[in-house]
């Protein structure tokens, strides 16, 4: 140890901390000697020794019980003296060594207590004064201190004081969340403390007050915003308050108190200020936080949170007022519906008190702040605040000049509320446009002479008010130009523009001035700078063109002579480097967890950082990142950042000329300054031209000739070789930014040879980093520099750098720059992968791990390289394999590096590996190793593996590795700990029943980082999609565990006192309780935004299990499932939890949680609602829930419930009512009570709504009542047809059924009854809804035709926001309205309806007329047309151009309201008769079909054309029926023609009704059956004969689109019938003969049924017999009959099967339906009869079967012409194979059946024929019956078949016999067996009548047989 180098001592230290480890309590001999050599090591002047001495000693106290007893002060000490000079990991490391140390000399006092009795005990104020010494005085030991203190010279460093502010954190962290609850208000009052006036030290300068406080809000912030649980939070809320309340009382008492101590008392209200501030900070932090959980905290009357903060607005320090202010924002986001009562208090009291300076500013500030919040709300706020929030500015900028004591104050705060209403946007600024230019007009003087004249006047104090009341001039308008970009039209731009020269001219004027009137103005003279600065950048440069020269030269001014000497490089230069480049400059500039203090530390010591008294403007504007509080830098400082943002714009607008002076002028004033001065002017000005490089690579601009490009390079490579690093680093992208801008190869290559030849001469680091980055940042802009040679010659150099052992940072910076080439070169640098890898692999290993940054580097290159492989890391070659395996090396070496940004690069080199070459990472070791990152220290929240970015990389990988391999993840990180070490700390026990998934909900619950906390969200639902169902109970009861954690702090939803759900309570309660205890509970506590995932994760549960089968949704099918193997599990099983955790979310206290539980609930109650209950059958499972489905909805209507809330409870209840679950109506009553009360509040109308949030919510809610309504109106109008269809059925089959029909009927017909008391009132508002929604859908140029004041549910001014929930609802409200209106038929008018003026609501026809020009009454019919047309309006509308996220519902929704629409005569009558408005409809309705996939949309697009065309068919009817009646008795011949084609039969596209039906009718066959299409049917793509079986919604569509064609002629005249008739007739058959297939069960397809149906339709139109088109049709049906029998043969000829019986029954419909011209045409009936003896012949039963009965119909035919021919051919072929039959008899049901049918036909046939005829028929008939007989005892053994026709032949015989009584005798007489047979037979049968009729009482209707409904005929 004495005679090593720091390497060593750095690796001494790390093996001492290893040994410790393993040894544990058996190395307590020699802890002395080991504390002793790492104290000196502590304070090492290498820092990597300092962390290795650090983790050792923290080894060390594990077992060293001196470290924290007797030797505690030295410790401590120490630790102080180590922070000093430190960097941020000695920080982490140290930090977390004193915190432990504290922390174990506080918890174990008991047992040394009793060890040594010399050791006194330690308190926790101890351990507090000890900390607190550290951070007030640093680590000047406890005695020296005084003597400085007494000289006043001391000042604490900052680095000890951020050190021992992360060490307090520690402190806390590790004693963990209940005992600082237990212990907070002791140690909230020391924190507080730091910073108050008894140490007035700490506070002295800004500086150091600002930097205490930041310290101060970082240990609030880190333990109770990451440690404590909300109901913690909570106390600690009320605990600050008190704070608060107290120090109030001091600062009353100091200003009431008027006698001689009011100077100390001044000082002490100063004093007070900053713990004020810090408290107020951290209270309003904790309810941002908190969310709409907080509710409870505000409304406890106890703490009087807005008391306090209100009352702290008047505060005398302008701080306090500011983060008072602050606070009220925080409480506004968090809990929006306090936003307009704050608003109002706040303006209230401004305009009360606005003669106090104090409360004009504390007021002001207030309401700006509140301004800022409302973006952030949801629900906004009234629009008229606007109104009075202009006024009450305009008031004070007026009343400013009255009283110079508060003008300054008034101006102020006048500019500062019109800028914060800028943020609420165009929609409410526009209404205060013209009164804001107007001011922004007169605040400026109108002509450079009047600058003159006023510079003349005043003193001091009035330019200070003027600067002021500008600066805030210019910044309304920076606003409102940033968040109303919308309004910025040219004529806006043209009234914003007379001021800007103006203002320009003021600022040249500025220093002139400062000298006259003295330093007073110094800064406010530097505000106006800044704000008009600010202005100018964003305004579009071509509007202050003029002033270019004037701005420039005052921005250049600014950067060369700066006011301060302030190294500002930290914050002017991180956003101009790439954020890639400055990981080189160490974690400071990174995100850390620490980044909120350690801020201040970058800033050098002369300036703390920023906060919100340098810049009150801030307050409105939206926060960088999270909650934390604005913190604008001061304006010394701000002033350059703005001066460099401006210069970048202006210089790439000027001209090529002016820029060469500009650089030289900005040159030589580099060279001129000396010294520190200097460096501060080069970075100002690099930053300055690097920003304008920036903007003219934007806008592709040239940055000018030679001259230019040389003045440009030399200031760049000046900075290249400057000692800032940082300086360096953004001089190398500029650099690379200025060869992209020239785009010239030759300069770029210039550039890099300049770097060349440096890199060979130079020696210095300096040089060597600068010029070594700027080779790889000249990569990053122009890609592959293109030449080979120059990437050898640059990879050449870099390798030798980066092998430089004397000086790591050029190893650092050259690997660095290696690293970007790597990865920019591309495929050039293939060649060069092999030796890089080695170099890295060589490098990994010899480079002394001290040196983290060089490996940092190593790592970013090896990623770099890995990335270049790519895929190819999968191969399996040699080479490829040894690649992969240095690579795999080289991520090993990385993971054992102590440092924690290599582990992070190690990890995503892993991760890039995995995805390349998944099989070759070892994913239990990577996920071991992740899992230990992230849960090793879990119980130390802010510690939990200190490195943010370490932990963004775990989680980062492990979202990627989960995408793939989610289960093996999971199984490795539970099998991790299951066989890992016994310490693992006793919060992590669970992760063996939690999981990887648990312990990642815990991680996110605690985890303060957004980036973060979305990885970790992403996760786990990749882990939730690929695992949930099977692991469903896990899954659930993880979910079921983080919501019920907080449903011990949320007050159960009251629920009714009815008797059921008394016990419904009493089981709520059971389970809260069995829940709230601590030890089972895994997750202690978690935040509402942990919950609301949790919620949404129940929802993906679902819709997973969805996906994964029924049984998932059927009780009976799970059960099964669940005996059969135990381990299945299934979501149906779980309804009870499911229904349980959307009630604990749907009844909390958090909005956003509410509103998530009230989805989950409707997810379950949509997916559940049609489960049955197999236990009680008629049931549904969910019917037993409705008292939790009751209370979970009903808090959701209580008065103060937001109405985003109410809205989608309302979408809950209709949906619960819909469902049907419930069909008790006093059941249902409970639910339906809550939508009628939710009614009441709609008819209030406008005037009644709540002020409290914007009105365009309370459309939001109207609508979603309304929408509810619809719902459930729609469903109840459904559900009667269906009883009413099902009753017509009932009747029908028989009357006994009429019983059960009744109690069908009560339910929904109570439902019904349930609407119908409300619908009178409903019909009125749903009408009105419907014309705002027809308003609002108007194209914008018919703006001015809307109605001024708004329509009835919308305000005029938020129809924009109104928009959107129109859309949303319109839908249902349409159907709704449609249904209502044809259930009156149209009939019902309102007596009332324009008789008098209806106040509200207005009803549609009231609307859009003032009162003089209406007609007095309206006529009924006037008010139908206006109706029909609203509604036909608004649907033509959207189905014309349905936008492509239109929602399915919604044109479903759509098309039925058509339909119902049509279903009445009246409204048929009216489309029927304006054959233009059909054709449009249905040319809208073929686009539809066109556009949309949907089969359920084109089902019902047709739906709607069928009904057209049926209205065009009455009106045609109706028209030729009035005729015939007026010519009465004239001759028929002159009656004229009606329908399509008149007397030509011609139609006109576009214009003809019947050819827009063919075109759709078309369109639909064609699409699913492409055959069709004559044009493919010759291509060779489409072989005609192979048959498609279509899908079953495809058959439906074919079924539907057949219906309609074969109605088309009814609305042709005869001569249009003849013209259609082709392509009818084609279709239909062509669908028949692609579609008619044999189906297994002998049943028809469906296309086919339709085919014959249509077939039958059409064949018995009246036009084939109407005498104009008789013969064209008689002729065209001959053509179609040869066509089917032409199908038939070409099957023959492929070998395809082809389905006789549909041809079969083509060739009978034709038979039958046609005239018998058509087919006694001797060679078709040839044809027609060959095809029915082919049939008979069939093997086939089935065919058998049904051709019997196609011929039974045709041998009935009435015609004799028709029916002879088949009974000659035909009829000896039947009975010859019934009488073959008596040796074979029927094997089977099918066989049985086809006897049976031959038996009826040659029945029929005897009735048929004539008297001479029968008794031949008879005589065959009789014996074959008699042949099927059986006697007793074969009775008994025959086979099922046998029985039944046996049956069945005695029957006959017994309705035979009777008729043909001699025939019968004859034969029986004639034949003794038969005589015999059928005596047994009888007798066999009486007997067993008798058994059979002691049965047959029970069941009567059974023995009917219902024939199928396949007969056509």
């Amino acid at each position: 140890m004495k005679n090593a180098e720091s390497q060593g001592r750095y690796e001494i230290m790390l093996s001492l901390q290893n040994i410790l480890n393993g040894l544990g309590a058996a190395a307590i001999p020699c802890h002395r000697d080991i504390y002793k050599a790492a104290r000196s090591c502590l304070t090492d002047r290498s820092m990597a020794v300092r962390c290795a001495a650090a983790k050792c000693l923290l080894e060390l106290q594990n077992e060293a019980v001196f470290m924290w007893s007797t030797d505690l002060d030295s410790v401590v000490t120490l630790c102080f003296k180590s922070f000093e000079g430190s960097n941020y990991d000695v920080r982490l490391a140290v930090s977390k060594l004193l915190g432990t140390v504290l922390a174990r000399a506080l918890t174990s006092k008991q047992t040394t207590a009793s060890t040594r009795h010399n050791f006194r005990r330690i308190s926790l104020e101890d351990v507090m004064e000890l900390l607190g010494t550290g951070f007030l005085r640093g680590s000047c030991g406890f005695l020296r201190a005084s003597g400085d203190m007494l000289k006043g010279t001391s000042s604490v460093s900052r680095d000890v004081r951020v050190g021992v502010t992360q060490a307090y954190v520690v402190f806390v962290s590790t004693l963990g969340a209940r005992w600082l609850e237990r212990n907070f208000s002791a140690f909230l009052s020391h924190i507080l403390d730091l910073v108050s006036q008894s140490h007035p030290k700490a506070v002295q300068s800004q500086t150091d007050a600002i930097g205490c406080r930041r310290c101060v809000s970082f240990i609030l912030r880190a333990t109770v915003g990451g440690l404590l649980g909300e109901k913690a939070q909570i106390a600690a809320a009320k605990e600050i308050c008190q704070a608060i309340w107290k120090l109030k009382k001091v600062v009353d008492a100091a200003m009431s108190d008027s006698n001689l101590e009011t100077r100390t008392s001044a000082t002490d209200v100063t004093a007070s200020q900053h713990v004020l501030v810090c408290a107020l900070q951290e209270l309003g932090s904790l309810i941002h936080g908190l969310g709409t959980t907080a509710a409870p905290l505000l409304q406890d009357s106890s703490a009087g949170v807005l008391e306090a903060v209100i009352s702290v607005i008047l505060h005398p320090s302008i701080s306090v007022r500011l983060t008072a202010a602050w606070c009220l924002r925080c409480i506004a986001v968090a809990l929006p519906s306090y936003v307009s009562l704050l608003l109002d208090r706040c303006l209230e009291r401004l305009s009360a008190l606005k003669s106090s300076p104090e409360s004009v500013t504390g007021y002001s500030f207030a309401v700006a702040a509140l301004l800022g919040a409302v973006k952030h709300s949801p629900l906004g706020i009234p629009h008229g605040k606007g109104k009075v929030i202009m006024a009450v500015a305009e008031d004070l900028l007026c009343s400013a000049a009255q009283n110079s004591r508060i003008s300054l104050q008034r101006t102020q705060a006048g500019w500062l509320l019109i800028a914060a209403l800028m943020t609420l946007g165009p929609a409410v600024v526009q209404h205060h446009l013209p009164r804001m230019l107007l001011l922004w007009k007169c605040i400026f003087p109108l002509s450079p002479k009047d600058l003159e004249t006023e510079k003349t006047r005043g003193d001091s104090f009035t330019w200070q008010v003027t600067l002021e009341g500008r600066a805030g001039a210019l910044c309304a308008i920076k606003s409102f130009v940033s968040h109303c970009a919308g309004l910025l039209t040219d004529e806006v731009v043209q009234r914003l523009l007379p001021p800007l020269p103006s203002a320009v001219d003021l600022l040249t004027q500025l220093s002139s001035i400062c000298k006259s009137y003295g330093n007073s103005l110094k800064t406010s003279s530097t505000v106006y700078r800044h704000k008009l600065y600010e202005l100018l950048a964003v305004l579009p440069p071509k509007t202050y063109e003029g002033s270019f020269c004037a701005v420039l030269k005052e921005l250049v001014a600014d950067l060369t002579v700066p006011d301060s000497q302030i190294d500002t490089s930290t914050f002017l230069l991180p956003p101009l480097c790439h954020e890639n480049d400055l990981l080189l400059l160490g974690p400071l500039l990174q995100d850390t967890d620490h980044r909120f203090i350690e801020e201040q530390l970058l800033l050098g010591n002369s300036i703390a950082g920023g906060s919100l008294e340098y810049d009150p403007y801030a307050i409105y504007e939206k926060v960088a990142k999270g909650d934390s509080v604005p913190k604008p830098l001061p304006p010394v400082l701000s002033v350059i950042s703005a001066a460099t943002h401006l210069f970048g714009v202006i210089f790439s607008h000027v001209a090529e000329s002016h820029r060469l002076q500009v650089l030289e002028q900005l040159l030589n004033s580099i060279k001129q300054t000396k010294g520190s001065r200097q460096q501060i002017v080069q970075l100002n000005v690099v930053s300055a031209f690097s920003s304008s490089l920036k903007h003219l690579a934007n806008c592709r601009g040239n940055l000018g000739p030679e001259e230019v490009r040389k003045s440009a390079l030399t200031l760049v490579m000046g900075a290249l070789e400057s000692n800032n690093p940082l300086l360096r680093c953004a001089a190398a992208e500029c650099l690379a930014r200025l060869a992209q801008v020239v785009s010239d190869s030759a300069f770029t290559a210039g550039l890099a040879q300049v770097s060349f030849d440096k890199l060979k001469s130079a020696r210095d680091v300096v040089s060597r980093t600068g010029h070594s980055l700027a080779l790889g940042c000249l990569y990053r802009y122009l890609g592959g520099i293109g030449s080979t040679q120059h990437l050898n010659a640059c990879v050449g150099i870099l390798y030798t750098l980066s092998q430089d052992n004397t000086s790591p940072d050029v190893q650092a910076w050259a690997l660095h720059s290696l690293s970007l080439i790597v990865d920019l070169a591309g495929p050039l640098y293939h060649v060069h992968v092999e030796p890089t890898l080695s170099l890295v692999l060589m490098l990994l290993l010899t480079v002394p791990p001290a040196y983290a940054e060089v490996h940092q580097s190593l790592g970013r290159c090896l990623n770099a390289l890995i990335t270049t492989l790519g895929p190819e890391l999968q191969g399996s070659s040699a080479t490829v394999s040894a690649l992969r395996t240095s690579c795999l090396l080289g991520c090993a070496v990385m993971q054992d590096h102590p440092d924690c940004l290599v582990q992070a690069q190690a990890i995503s080199c892993l991760q890039q590996l995995h995805m390349f070459a998944p099989r070759h990472v070892n994913l239990s070791s990577l996920v071991s190793c992740l899992c230990e990152i992230l849960l090793d220290n879990s119980v130390l929240v802010n510690l939990c593996s200190s490195y943010l970015l370490l932990r963004r990389a775990v989680v980062a990988c492990l979202r990627q590795l989960v995408q793939r391999e989610a289960a093996e993840v999971s199984e490795y990180a539970v099998a991790l700990v299951k066989e890992s070490r016994e310490d693992f700390t006793p919060a992590d026990v669970n992760i063996r029943e939690i999981g990887l998934e648990g312990a990642l909900l815990g991680l996110l619950d605690k985890e303060l980082d957004q980036r973060l906390c979305q990885d970790i969200k992403e996760t786990l639902t990749h882990m939730l999609t690929s695992m949930a169902v099977e692991k469903l109970s896990f899954w659930l009861k993880l979910c079921k565990d983080v919501l019920a954690a907080s449903a011990d702090f949320n007050t159960v939803a009251s629920i009714d006192t009815t008797q059921e759900e008394e016990t419904a309570k009493g089981d709520d309660a059971s389970v809260l309780t069995s829940d709230s205890d601590e030890r089972f509970h895994p997750f202690s506590n978690p935040r509402w935004s942990t919950r609301v995932f949790a919620a949404e994760c129940v929802c993906k549960i679902i819709s997973q299990c969805e996906n994964a089968g029924s049984a998932h949704f059927d009780v009976t099918l799970a059960q099964e499932g669940k005996q059969r193997d135990s381990r299945d599990d299934f979501l149906v099983l779980h309804l009870a939890d499911l229904i349980r955790m959307a009630f604990m979310a749907a009844t909390d206290h958090s909005d956003q949680l509410r509103l998530s539980g009230l989805q989950t609930l409707l997810i379950i109650v949509r997916k559940f609602a049609s489960v049955p209950e197999p236990e009680f059958p008629g049931h549904v499972i969910l019917e037993q829930y409705q008292a939790n489905v009751g209370a979970a909805l009903r808090p959701a209507f209580a008065p103060e419930t937001p109405p985003d809330v109410t809205a989608k409870a309302c979408q809950v209840c209709s949906a619960w009512i819909a469902s049907g679950v419930v069909s008790d109506i006093n059941d249902l009553r409970r639910v339906h009570q809550l939508l009628v009360s939710s009614l009441v509040k709609v008819q209030a109308g406008k005037e009644a709504q709540s002020q409290q949030y914007n009105e365009s919510t309370s459309t939001m809610e109207i609508l979603a009542v309304l929408k509810a309504w619809a719902e459930v109106y729609i469903v109840a109008v459904e559900k009667q047809k269906k009883q009413s269809d099902a009753h017509n059925h009932c009747l029908k089959i028989a009357n006994s059924a009429e019983e059960n029909y009744r109690d069908l009927t009560s339910s929904t017909s109570g439902l019904l009854d349930l609407v119908q008391a409300d619908l009178g009132t409903l019909s009125k508002l749903w009408l009105a809804a419907l014309q705002d929604f027809a308003l609002l859908t108007l194209p914008s140029e018919y703006a001015s035709q809307l109605p001024a004041e708004g329509g009835t549910f919308y305000t005029a001014e938020t129809i924009e926001n109104a928009r959107p929930h129109y859309y949303n609802s319109w839908a249902l409200i349409l159907y709704a309205t449609a249904l209502w209106l044809t259930s009156t038929g149209f009939i019902v008018v309102d007596p009332d309806e324009g008789v008098i003026n209806l106040s509200r609501p207005v009803t549609p026809t009231t609307m859009c007329q003032d009162s003089s020009t209406r007609p007095l009454v309206k006529s009924p019919e006037d008010v139908n047309t206006d109706r029909f047309h609203l509604i036909l309006g608004v649907s033509v509308e959207f189905l014309c151009s349905p936008r492509s996220d239109a929602a399915m519902e919604n044109i479903i929704a759509c098309l039925r309201a058509l339909q119902a629409l049509f279903d009445v005569p009246w409204p048929r009558s009216k489309i029927g008769g304006d054959q233009e408005l059909g054709v449009e409809l249905l040319n809208v309705l073929h686009r539809l079909i066109l556009t949309r996939e949907s089969p359920d949309i084109q089902l019902a697009a047709l739906e709607v054309v069928r009904l057209i065309l049926f209205a065009a068919q009455e009106h045609v009817k109706e028209k030729r029926r009035s005729a015939e009646v007026d010519d009465g008795a004239a001759e028929k011949e002159t009656l004229p023609e009606f329908g399509e084609g008149k007397d030509t039969g011609g139609l006109v596209p576009g214009k003809s009704l019947v050819f827009a039906t063919l075109e759709l009718c078309v369109c639909i066959l064609v699409r699913q059956l492409p055959q069709l299409n004559p044009k493919l049917t010759c291509s060779p793509a489409v072989q005609s004969g192979k048959h498609l079986l279509l899908s079953e919604d495809g058959s439906r569509l074919v079924a539907a689109a057949l219906v309609i064609l074969s109605d088309v002629p009814a609305i042709c005249s005869p001569e249009g019938s003849v013209s259609v008739l082709p392509t009818i007739l084609y279709l239909i058959i062509g669908v028949l003969r692609e579609t008619a297939v044999k189906l297994q069960d002998g049943q028809l397809p469906l296309t086919v049924a339709a085919s014959l149906q249509a077939l039958k339709g059409l064949l018995s139109s009246p036009m084939a017999r109407a005498e104009k088109s008789r013969t064209a049709w008689t002729d065209l049906l001959c053509s179609a009959l040869v066509t089917v029998l032409d199908c038939w043969d070409q099957a023959d000829g492929l070998l395809q099967e082809l389905d006789e019986v549909s041809l079969l029954t083509a060739i009978t419909v034709f038979v039958m339906s046609t005239s018998p011209e058509v087919t006694t045409i001797e060679c078709l009936q040839k044809r027609c009869i060959e095809k029915f003896k082919i049939t008979l012949d069939s093997k086939d039963p089935l065919v058998q079967h049904k051709c019997y009965q196609l011929l039974h119909s045709i041998f009935q035919h009435p015609n004799k012409t028709v029916s002879y021919p088949y009974i000659r051919s035909l009829a000896p072929s039947i009975v010859g194979k019934l009488q073959e039959t008596e040796k074979a008899k029927p094997e089977n049901a099918a066989e049985l059946q086809v006897i049976q049918e031959g038996i009826k036909v040659v029945t029929a046939l005897t009735a048929a024929a004539e008297e001479e005829h029968r008794a031949p028929l008879v005589a065959c008939l009789l014996p074959i019956l008699i042949s099927f007989l059986l006697d007793e005892n074969a009775l008994v053994s025959a086979t099922n078949s046998a029985k039944n026709l046996h049956e069945f032949a005695l029957q006959n015989l017994m309705q035979i016999g009777p008729q043909y009584s001699s025939v019968f005798k004859k034969l029986i007489a004639s034949s003794p067996t038969m005589k015999a047979r059928l005596e047994s037979a009888v007798k066999g049968n009486q007997e067993s009548i008798k058994v059979k009729t002691a049965k047959h009482a029970k069941n009567p209707g059974k023995t009917s047989s219902i024939q199928l409904k396949t007969n056509f005929l």
